[in-house]
């Protein structure tokens, strides 16, 4: 096996890593916005290396038999977000942050093909990437109204509310309200979309105001499930 490297990596690997047959170990790979599996790969001993120590994912090609850095051609590059490896570390779950496409054939996902009897079917369109889901928007809004909130940038409008304290967060919530259930009687789907995020938005300023998680929010809804 070909293990020559572009650079030399002084990074430690932790002990007890079940290398297969070949050295190497699988690696799913996974979007961190949208969840997405994206791919499956392999790295082998300098590839996980590199990965921890440059933080870009390095994997280790079998059929070119040499190591190659996602997106060093195509600028379709992964972030490493997190690497965890399965109860027998055998396997590896890289999350990424995905800048385009992960696919070789210009598909946000390598996993692309449905079954359709004894053929498959083209699942999505190249280069097209899925939305981000609701609950993971939720998610990175209340990570920056948290940022905002611990800085207070000037000029911000996020600053101003909570500048301005408890009672204008709430204000603004029951204006909010109002003028949703204003756009649900005018039965306008764009109106409804626009209130409606300016509710979500406010709601989620008043939980940080008054220190509630919404992974809180989350375990009530889900105890509230029949």
């Amino acid at each position: 096996m070909n293990t020559s490297n572009p650079k030399e990596s002084q990074t430690q690997l932790p002990q007890g890593i079940r290398w297969n047959a070949d050295g190497l170990i699988p690696v799913v790979v996974q979007d961190v916005d949208t969840r997405e599996v994206l791919m499956l790969a392999y790295m082998n001993e300098e590839a996980l290396r590199l990965t921890l120590q440059e933080g870009r994912a390095w994997y280790y090609s079998r059929s070119r038999q040499s190591l190659w850095l996602k997106g060093e051609t195509s600028g379709h590059t992964q972030e490493v977000v997190d690497l965890r490896f399965d109860c027998d570390r055998d396997t590896i779950l890289l999350t990424v942050r995905q800048k385009g496409v992960a696919c070789h054939e210009e598909f946000y996902s390598c996993f692309h093909y449905g079954v359709q009897g004894e053929g498959y079917v083209t699942l999505g369109a190249p280069e097209e990437v899925p939305a981000i889901p609701l609950g993971r928007t939720m998610e990175l809004l209340a990570e920056v109204i948290h940022s905002r909130n611990m800085e207070r940038p000037e000029g911000a409008y996020t600053t101003y509310l909570f500048d301005k304290g408890l009672d204008k967060i709430l204000k603004k919530v029951g204006e909010e309200c109002a003028e949703t259930i204003i756009a649900a009687k005018n039965n306008s789907a764009e109106e409804i979309r626009y209130e409606v995020s300016d509710l979500i938005y406010h709601v989620l300023v008043l939980l940080e105001e008054r220190g509630v998680s919404l992974k809180a929010i989350a375990q009530e809804l889900q105890s509230r499930r029949k």
